[in-house]
């Protein structure tokens, strides 16, 4: 029955405290039995009286340190140490008494609410911690308080939970709160041991606070020559809320062509931005309205338009001392080639948009039109020629025309003027390329031996068409004209022969269909060949003869026919009166060519 014993904690008495006794039913009172105290504190924390068996503490113990202690007790004869009884194991607790104080984790706590929150609404919960028994009489039960922070707050008095207990809390005027929390122990009753802590509650913002205009009317001014883009000035409505649930959106009301409004994200400011170019002498004063809302809205206090406001702006523009402005920009221009110096090109026009409207100046900058070229009258803005324009060389001529204000040269404009050459038809068309054409001995009549085309450096309207002819005639070869821009060369008989001619001329003429006609001719040689039956080359090496002069009768006979084509151009020369150019070309090529004035 004596397995448990209870010891109460924290003994102030001087002597020894009691615990309890040890009793064996060996013990006949004659001093033979002999107790024995074995296991937690025995011998230091607790000692046993060896013959009446009485166990006392000897130390002042903390429950909070130790709570229960196990120890084994012994019966032995006094004289033989022979054991009585067997080992018995027992327990001495410690009972709890009031000596710890409730304490908090920290002596400050910080929360949040929501601004205008309702009655209620929970903030926190704090609670405190008793080291005393739980389990045994009130030591450990604790009751809350809050010693500072009404009418706002309210705490749960079991479970610590503070709550708002006022209605509107508005931190646009209070933000910050302290309340003081208490928690006492022995359920709150006198005697009872407390502690304290404090709770920073700061309000957190909702969007509650539609923004304002302070002014609901700006005025602002801008320069005329104030670019597209550029802003004129700034506007500020206000709003007490925090973060996003300040952020604002402004606009323009109604139609306005001139301006926009834009919101700088850091500073929440309307940025009026110009969206047309100004003009003093045009319009000199603007009024508009401006709304302002938040981007974001708080649907609980969204009534109407309370979370709106407007305000007028007045632009007034400021003259600007503007550069000349052309009427056009860029210029482009057509002249013909082939147009004697001093040829009129085009007119560029400039003027002064200021209300004085002062003289202009014109002139050409030189860097642009290096070969000089062209001129221009610096009163009135025509550009005539100062040489011929040759649109073979060059098609396209991109100058540059300054205007600058007579009585104030700084003010200048510079405008492209892109003159485009028109094509004359003063070039003849030619051979596209050298031809190498052979003609093999074993032909016969009707056989095609070249096909030929030409080019023209001049650009028709409606494109080239060259016609193709021989003249004079040849009774040995004749021509097809393909009407594509191409002709074939076909032989008018067969039996060629080397011993007799190893080269033939044959004067071609190529005519354009543009107007005037331009037309040249070319000379196609042709080479007399060996050749095998499928028609192959095989040598075109004349057979040389022996003559008195040492000339083989191939060589008399091409030179008596370039003679015969001389003598017949300058003795027919209307036969090509449109041609320009007056030339005999002998190339390198393999063939001749030369150009009549008249065909």
């Amino acid at each position: 029955m004596w397995n448990q014993f209870f010891l109460l904690e924290e003994y102030t008495g001087n002597d020894h405290q009691y615990v309890g006794k040890l009793h064996s039913n060996m013990d006949k009172d004659d001093g033979t039995v002999k107790y024995v105290l074995t296991g937690e504190g025995a011998g230091t924390l607790f000692l046993i009286d060896e013959k009446s068996g009485d166990i006392h503490a000897t130390k002042r113990l903390d429950r909070e340190e130790q709570a229960m202690y196990t120890l084994h007790a012994k019966v032995l004869n006094r004289f033989t140490n022979e054991e009585l009884e067997p080992d018995t194991e027992f327990n001495i607790k410690i009972h709890d008494i009031n000596d710890n104080p409730p304490k908090f984790s920290k002596e400050v706590f910080f929360a949040s609410v929501p601004e205008m929150s309702e009655v209620g609404t929970s903030v926190v919960t704090i609670t405190a911690d008793d080291a005393d028994d739980q389990t045994y009489g009130n030591s450990a039960k604790l009751v809350y308080s809050i010693l500072q922070g009404q009418p706002y707050f309210s705490v749960d008095s079991e479970n610590g939970t503070i709550k708002t207990a006022l209605p509107g809390m508005d931190r646009e005027v209070k933000e910050n709160y302290q309340v003081v929390i208490q928690a006492k122990d022995m359920a709150g009753q006198m005697g009872g041991l407390s502690g304290t802590t404090t709770v920073c509650i700061m309000l957190s913002d909702v969007n509650d606070s539609p923004p304002r205009f302070a002014n609901h009317s700006f005025r602002l001014t801008a320069a005329e020559s104030t670019v597209i883009g550029g802003a004129i000035g700034r506007i500020k409505a206000d709003d007490p809320d925090l973060g996003r649930n300040a952020e604002m959106a402004y606009s323009i009301m109604g139609g306005n062509d001139a301006f926009n409004i834009i919101t700088d994200q850091t500073t929440q400011e309307g940025v009026i931005i110009i969206k047309k170019a100004l003009d003093y002498e045009t319009k000199r004063d603007y009024e508009f309205r401006v709304e302002v809302k938040n981007t974001y809205l708080d649907a609980r206090f969204i009534h109407g338009l309370q979370f709106k406001d407007y305000a007028t702006v007045k632009v007034t523009v400021e003259d600007v001392d503007e550069p000349p402005v052309f009427t056009r920009n860029p210029y482009i221009i057509e002249v013909h080639e082939d147009t004697a110096a001093g040829s009129f090109v085009g007119v560029v026009s400039a003027r002064d948009p200021d209300a004085e409207s002062k003289l202009v100046k014109y002139s050409i900058d030189r860097h642009t039109d290096l070969e000089r070229l062209f001129n221009i009258d610096s009163v009135n803005g025509t550009i005539t020629t100062l040489k011929a324009l040759d649109r073979e060389m060059s098609k396209w001529h991109n100058i540059s025309v300054v205007a600058n204000e007579i009585n104030n040269p700084r003010q200048t404009t510079r405008v492209p003027v892109f003159i485009k050459v028109l094509d004359v038809n003063d070039n003849a068309p030619e051979f596209a390329m050298s031809y190498d054409t052979f003609v093999c001995e074993n032909v016969k009549a009707g056989q095609l031996i070249q096909t030929i085309s030409a080019v023209d450096t001049d650009e028709p309207l409606v494109g080239h068409k060259f016609v193709f002819s021989i003249n004079p005639t040849n009774p040995n070869f004749t021509i097809i004209d393909r009407e594509d821009n191409t002709a074939n060369i076909l032989t008018q008989r067969g039996g060629f022969s080397r011993r007799e001619m190893s080269l033939y001329f044959l004067p071609i003429v190529i005519s354009d269909n543009d107007y005037p006609v331009q037309s040249s001719t070319s000379t196609l040689i042709v080479r007399v060949c060996a050749c095998d039956s499928r028609g192959n080359m095989q040598s075109c090496n004349p057979e040389v003869l022996p003559f008195s002069d040492g000339l083989t009768t191939g060589a008399l006979v091409a030179i008596l026919l370039c003679v015969i084509i001389l003598l017949s151009e300058c003795l027919h020369p209307a036969q090509s009166s449109n041609s320009r150019q007056n030339t005999l070309q002998i190339p390198t090529s393999p063939f001749l060519s030369y150009r009549n004035p008249n065909g």
